[in-house]
């Protein structure tokens, strides 16, 4: 048992307040499953020179543990303290000190055995605790510290070759995107225009209708089959909807307002999105990339709260080329865009599975059979 190895030792209190730009390095409990990896050479975090003999620190060789979070999943979070001096540790925390790697206990911590054992020891109240004494009788394997440290070789090496490919992958997926608005770019300017419009004179847009959160799940079921959409694109689903159709819809408040979505069949809009209807001569497709271009949000106010009005757009005015220029516009892009959607969610998949084959190596290398007495 940890108890057995080492010792814990719970922080002392410091609130956010007492946090300052310099000053003494500090780790905050939740720092622990925001900030850091499996361990840390420097802080991110000061805490003010007049607390100084008031806090307590953890030492190079130290484990920080989380003793407080949100989820059963963030209690136990740890980072190895290796920087070159003492760290100030917060009050719903613990250092754990052992003559064991301090970096092989994290990663130990990281095991979907020791999340297992640990779960016995957290209090189930709203926000989640783990106490010194649970933490003292969760098990650890001891294997001679030689081998510990091969163990964190082994693991260090795999897991910067996981962060390498997952950046590997994002860069694709980053590189189409732009080779992708590229090309919109092109088609959507390259075009022989047959005349300039208001967005007025292309499209009807009004707001959609209230709807209360009560009335929206986040899953479809029986009841709610309908999706919903407000200010920030998808929202859940409802049981009836207000509009029908292929449509174009406007985010139109929220940090996210002028965010472009597009919706058919039967659908809700909120409030807080716009639903474009195109008129009669105007392509939806077409009008759909045409407005993802805009990049609208540029429009929006510059209140704490933006907005984006239906006014200031619909002044807005665009080249609009001949129907069937649209068409083919329209026809394109939506191909061009779906092969992007297909490299994200294929890329997704991906790191997915690499980082679940990372998982089960650090859990197989971090198993030991238990010695028999």
């Amino acid at each position: 048992m940890l108890g057995e190895v080492g010792t814990f030792v719970r922080g002392r209190r410091f609130t956010k307040a007492d946090m300052v730009e310099e000053g003494i390095p500090c780790i905050h409990y939740g720092e622990i499953y925001t900030e850091y990896g499996v361990s840390a050479r420097t802080t991110v975090s000061y805490v003010r020179e007049d607390l100084r003999n008031q806090l307590r620190y953890a030492q190079p060789g130290d484990v920080i543990v989380a003793g407080v979070g949100e989820t059963v999943e963030d209690v136990g979070k740890a980072v190895a303290w290796l920087g070159e001096g003492e760290v100030a540790i917060h009050d719903d925390s613990f250092l754990f000190r052992s003559e064991l790697n301090p970096t092989y206990v994290s990663y130990y911590f990281q095991t979907g055995t020791f999340r297992a054992d640990k779960e016995q020891h957290v209090s189930r109240a709203k926000v989640k605790r783990l106490s010194s004494s649970g933490l003292s009788r969760v098990t650890i394997p001891v294997p001679p510290l030689e081998v510990q440290r091969e163990i964190v070789r082994i693991l260090d090496r795999t897991t910067q070759l996981q962060a390498e490919l997952q950046a590997e992958l994002q860069a694709e997926l980053q590189a189409r995107t732009r080779q992708y608005e590229h090309y919109r770019e092109q088609l959507l300017t390259s075009v022989q225009s047959v005349r300039r419009a208001s967005l007025s004179e292309l499209f009807d847009m009004r707001a959609g209708k209230f709807i209360a959160a009560s009335e929206i799940t986040a899953t479809p079921d029986a009841d709610h089959l309908i999706p919903c959409f407000g200010g920030g694109g998808h929202r859940g689903y409802v049981a009836m909807p207000n509009h029908e159709g292929d449509k174009v819809l406007i985010g139109r408040q929220g940090a996210l307002c002028g965010n472009v979505k597009r919706a058919s069949g039967s659908f809700y809009a909120t409030e807080h999105a716009v639903v474009v209807h195109a008129k009669p001569g105007v392509d939806i497709r077409w009008a759909y990339h045409m407005l993802t271009a805009m990049n609208l949000n540029q429009y929006a106010s510059k209140s704490a709260q933006p907005g984006l009005a239906v006014g200031t757009i619909a002044r807005l005015e665009v080249a609009v080329p001949s129907y069937q220029e649209q068409q083919a516009i329209g026809a394109k892009l939506d191909q061009f865009n779906a092969l992007i959607n297909e490299l994200s969610v294929g890329l997704g998949a991906e790191i997915q599975a690499r980082r679940k084959q990372y998982e089960h190596h650090r859990n197989t290398i971090l198993t030991f059979p238990e010695r028999v007495a």
